[in-house]
This record gives C-alpha cells, sequence and structure tokens, in this order.
C-alpha cells in the first residue's frame, strides 16, 4: 500500500499540533508529512491542479486523489486509533456545513494558535516525505 501523503500550513501552529497528534494516533506507519510550502508540496498541489500557493487547507493525497478541507480531516480520521476513528463520523454531516466550519477555524487559525516564523520542526525530522515521484 502506498503512503498516504497530508501536506499542511508548515508555520500554523494548529496544523503543527495537529499533524503531531495524527502521528501519535495513526493506526500504523500511514502518512507521510510535508508542508505546502516545500517543494514537494507544491508539487503534490501542482499534480493535483491545486494552486501552488494554497496554504488556507489541509491536503490528503490518497489513492492517486487530493482531498482538502473537512473531506481530507474526514478521510485522515479513518486511518486513526480508536476512539478518534470515530470522527469520520463526520461525514454524516453536509460537507457545506462541515467545510464553513473548517474554514472558519482556517480564517482565524493564526490570531488563535499563532504561527511560526520559520517552517515547522516536523520537516527537520522523521516522518518528513521522502519525494513527489
Amino acid at each position: 500500500m502506498d503512503k498516504k501523503v497530508i501536506l499542511f500550513d508548515g508555520i500554523c501552529n494548529l496544523c503543527d499540533k495537529s499533524v503531531q497528534f495524527i502521528i501519535r494516533h495513526e493506526k500504523s506507519d500511514t502518512f507521510q508529512f510535508a508542508s505546502l510550502q516545500s517543494d514537494e508540496g507544491k508539487s503534490l498541489l501542482k499534480k493535483y491542479d491545486l494552486n501552488p500557493d494554497y496554504i488556507d487547507s489541509i491536503v490528503l493525497v490518497s489513492n492517486q486523489k487530493a482531498f482538502t478541507k473537512s473531506r481530507a480531516a474526514l478521510e485522515i480520521a479513518k486511518d486513526l486509533k480508536s476512539p478518534f476513528h470515530l470522527l469520520r463520523f463526520g461525514t454524516i454531516f453536509p460537507i457545506t456545513v462541515t467545510d464553513l466550519i473548517y474554514d472558519l477555524i482556517a480564517k482565524y487559525r493564526y490570531r488563535l494558535f499563532g504561527k511560526k516564523e520559520d517552517t515547522c520542526e516536523l520537516i527537520h525530522q522523521q516522518k518528513k516525505f521522502r519525494g513527489t515521484s
């Protein structure tokens, strides 16, 4: 099985904490990570016809598809250990509702959680994305 790739805003504290949460709670070694600002991230964004300057959403690349916003988060939840995998049941709500909530949090994420001056430490740690091919 190919690894699923999670692209995230590398300067966002909330995004960094979310990635650390996913690493601690994934069922198995399922995910690789790259910041949206990295060369790997920009390359994948282009590959899936997303703006390479896009930083307002987490992006999940899985099975040759790219998921964004709440859909990405709900897809990621499927690969988390119990009880966190239950978050996937958020799919019972219309995507317009879950994306509205996602967009609201994304809009204020820097104000509420702050941001780093440089890309997150994850890029320099163990789960670094190893290429785009």
